[in-house]
């Protein structure tokens, strides 16, 4: 690996840092608003209520990004940042650069990804097949 495991660390916990920082941020602005306290019409209210579900939402994937930058500076301790989880070769540093906390290789990541949408596709089919084998047993 070209870079210094200095310059690594410092990147991760920079990242880190303004991980924290947006979390705080979304902490606070979301205890700004009341939660019980109707107000304004039903679209008033909807419009609040998606904004807060948002927001919930992004708060869970600052925290994911939180414990993936956790869980590199870990392994860069261990001596086993850099290295794909998958086909144990070197994580080229321009891609460690954009994504610091990397576990895989690009084409490793690529392969992870199209079995996972595999996977859920099969699901996803046997669950509407479910679904068709009820509605004709009711019918």
């Amino acid at each position: 690996m070209t870079e210094k495991p200095e310059e690594l660390k410092a990147m991760l916990l920079k990242m880190k840092e303004e991980t924290l920082k947006e979390i705080n941020k979304t902490v606070k602005s979301g205890s700004d608003i009341p939660v019980n306290e109707p107000s304004g019409d039903i679209y008033d209210q909807a419009s609040s209520e998606r904004d807060r579900e948002l927001g919930l939402l992004l708060g869970d994937r600052e925290r994911e990004k939180l414990r993936n930058i956790d869980e590199a500076l870990l392994r860069l301790e261990e001596g086993e940042y850099g290295i794909c989880e998958e086909c144990e070769e070197e994580i080229p540093i321009g891609r460690l650069k954009i994504v610091p906390f990397a576990r895989h290789c690009v084409k490793c990541k690529a392969d992870l990804e199209k079995q996972q949408a595999q996977t859920k596709r099969f699901e996803e089919d046997r669950a509407y097949r479910d679904i068709s084998l009820s509605e004709e047993e009711e019918g």
